[in-house]
């Protein structure tokens, strides 16, 4: 997932000043953008794609929607949780040995379920700025939040994500209430926003960091998701890429990042168009879905 990022202790910076950053910024994000899995590699192509839409271009650099700098970034990302887990089944190894670490991990432990009936999902669909919209419309869903687990590196932050190695995917955890929508549901609106058959990608975005996945919390999920992955296998005649792990510690993405399509709306359309997304979206499960 591709967003230009700029320095704005300075206020007064020229519209001048901002294109050359955004353009050096456009130039790196068009080396890794591919339009229908084909990399930009050729110059000439890179340089099209970054003048055809001048006039978007050119709304987007002073919409002034940009996401926060850098030193902004530090401060929210300081008084936000960086991890949460999904506790094991109580009376389990696992749950003690979780509730041993919590009084020394800055971890928050959220059940599968609660009493309420309140539950937790964790899909991985690539870039999680367009995972958020299709799950948040949902009636029944409580909040999404955009972050990064499956990985090995504790609290990653957003730039190693995203230049891989970390071990983890840009994933959503979407919080439910599980008396007025079914993970059953929540599945099909996973699957129905992603490519299934992409190997360590999504879309215009490569890298593992991309990769789909569901990380179930429990055996219920678990055996739900499987069965929803034996589903879609059958119907298309191939075999599908999309990973189920048992989830572990989701670490929240900062805080710029949470309801991007929200605050950068001409900036997010801009990206989740060029990205080539609904476009195959379309292709493989149809207008509808």
């Amino acid at each position: 997932m591709i967003h230009a990022k700029y320095d704005q202790t300075d206020t007064k910076k020229t519209t001048q000043g901002i294109f050359e950053t955004r353009s050096a910024s456009l130039k790196a994000a068009a080396k890794r953008i591919g339009f229908q899995n084909k990399p930009l590699r050729d110059l000439f192509l890179q340089k099209s794609v970054l003048c055809a839409p001048a006039a978007v271009l050119a709304l987007i650099m002073v919409s002034g929607c940009a996401p926060q700098p850098q030193s902004q970034q530090s401060e929210v990302t300081e008084t936000t949780p960086r991890s949460v887990a999904v506790a094991p089944a109580e009376g389990t190894v696992e749950a003690e040995t979780a509730t041993a670490a919590a009084t020394t991990s800055p971890a928050t432990v959220l059940p599968a379920t609660n009493t309420q009936g309140e539950a937790v999902a964790i899909f991985a669909g690539g870039c999680f700025w367009c995972m958020e919209p299709p799950f948040d419309k949902l009636p029944g869903v409580l909040a999404t939040t955009s972050g990064y687990t499956g990985g090995h590196t504790i609290n990653p932050t957003y730039e190693q994500t995203s230049a891989g190695g970390t071990g983890h995917t840009e994933a959503m955890q979407v919080r439910y209430d599980s008396s007025k929508i079914s993970y059953e549901k929540l599945l099909d609106v996973f699957w129905h926003n992603v490519d299934p058959f992409a190997v360590d990608r999504q879309f215009c975005d490569g890298g593992n960091q991309y990769r789909s996945g569901i990380f179930p919390a429990n055996a219920e999920q678990r055996r739900l998701a499987e069965a929803s992955k034996r589903t879609f296998a059958a119907r298309f005649g191939r075999s599908i890429a999309t990973e189920i792990t048992d989830a572990t510690t989701f670490y929240p993405a900062e805080e710029y990042h949470q309801d991007y399509y929200k605050k950068n709306a001409v900036r997010y359309k801009f990206y989740r168009y060029n990205c080539g997304r609904d476009a195959r979206l379309e292709e493989i499960w149809g207008k509808q879905g």
